[in-house]
């Protein structure tokens, strides 16, 4: 039990944040064509939400073959950092926490969205099912289609990604992010190499448990290479049911669960990593995360755990209330509300979210939603 609240500072990695809400990593879709180039109106975004005690990007990009969905921003080339500079500026400006969420969505794409056209990238040569990409159809046009069949990764090309890794958060340094998070949730490529359903390798990174850990081991070492071990965090999405919502959600829904994320935990926190992020299941009437498995999260992992997915503030309180989480993600929540931390402290209304807008698209329904009134 604690008697923190949410507007208590937390300290994560050297860093003091000023509450304990977080902006979660949220793709909208907006980068500047060519290049997936963050903008200024990705900066104007970021700024409005400053107010979070800590914010993670939307997923971006390592590399080309990284990307799973149209007009999200990479960190693999110089425009990129440069827009993203505009970002980090506006955020610290205003006194704001940002790490950068490092991503590859492996199988999870479409040859359209690929260099040459070429089969994505993945562990096994196993397609993605139940999932669908976002790929582009015209200059502001796209439309959902399943993701193509990926062509097995060499131990050799397994070995270079982890280079791109650290390449990428040497990038996200220059761009003036604060840390990174690996994205190794709902079913993207670090959680495909982990993952018994998707990973059939029979080299060094498959097999066990502990070889399938060792990608995201490697990859880990890399880029806290870069910034440092309390400066990165690792994001997993662990699935504890089998119904058809659970296999839409990318259906890794593993054997057991508990055991195989409570050991990657383990191993990550022999890394000393800043953080520990669980994105739970977001779907109406999703269930909630064991409590056995909250504790066991809890005396495995040392440092502040996060925990996102459908989190309201009287949900947040209550974790935090019985001791098992210390940092509280909401998403779509902030999207609708920029000043969502004011309106917390005031009690105030909160806007509805406008899925219409949710990815592409300009400024409506992504910097025009209104701030409380004074």
């Amino acid at each position: 039990m604690t008697d923190a609240s949410l507007f208590t500072p937390l300290t994560l990695g050297g860093l003091t944040l000023k509450n304990r809400i977080a902006l979660s990593p949220l793709t909208r879709s907006r980068s500047s064509q060519p290049g997936d180039v963050p903008n200024a109106l990705m900066s104007t975004y970021y700024r409005q939400r400053a107010g979070a005690g800590f914010m993670i990007t939307e997923g971006t990009q390592i590399e080309p073959r990284g990307q799973g969905y149209a007009w999200t921003p990479g960190i693999y080339s110089q425009e990129q950092i440069a827009g993203w500079q505009q970002v980090t500026r506006a955020v610290h400006e205003e006194g704001g926490v940002i790490f950068c969420q490092l991503w590859h969505v492996g199988r999870v794409s479409h040859n359209s969205l690929q260099p040459d056209n070429q089969p994505p990238v993945a562990p096994s040569a196993i397609a993605a099912t139940a999932v669908k990409v976002f790929i582009e159809t015209g200059p502001e046009t796209g439309e959902l289609a399943d993701p193509s069949l990926p062509r097995a990764l060499s131990t050799a090309e397994v070995k270079a990604l982890v280079e791109l890794y650290r390449v990428a958060a040497v990038n996200a340094k220059q761009a003036g992010f604060d840390g990174v998070e690996l994205h190794s949730a709902n079913g993207y490529l670090l959680n495909q190499f982990l993952s018994e359903h998707t990973n059939q390798r029979t080299d060094e990174y498959g097999g066990s448990l502990e070889n399938r850990l060792r990608f995201l081991r490697e990859v880990t070492e890399a880029v806290i290479s870069v910034f440092g071990r309390e400066r990165v965090g690792v994001r997993f999405a662990p699935l504890f049911e089998t119904t058809e919502e659970a296999r839409v959600y990318l259906g890794l829904v593993e054997s057991d669960p508990h055991a195989t994320y409570v050991q990657a935990a383990a191993m990550l926190n022999g890394l000393g990593i800043g953080y520990l992020s669980i994105a739970e299941a977001d779907w109406d009437n999703a269930p909630e995360l064991p409590v056995s498995f909250r504790q066991a999260l809890r005396e495995t992992f040392d440092n502040p755990i996060m925990y996102s997915g459908c989190y309201t503030r009287e949900k947040a309180e209550r974790v935090l209330a019985d001791g098992h989480g210390d940092l509280f993600g909401f998403g779509r929540t902030f999207i609708a509300n920029p000043d969502l931390p004011k309106r917390f402290a005031h009690g105030a209304p909160l806007n509805p979210v406008d899925h219409a807008t949710l990815y592409g698209g300009g400024e409506r329904g992504y910097i025009d939603y209104p701030f409380m009134t004074p």
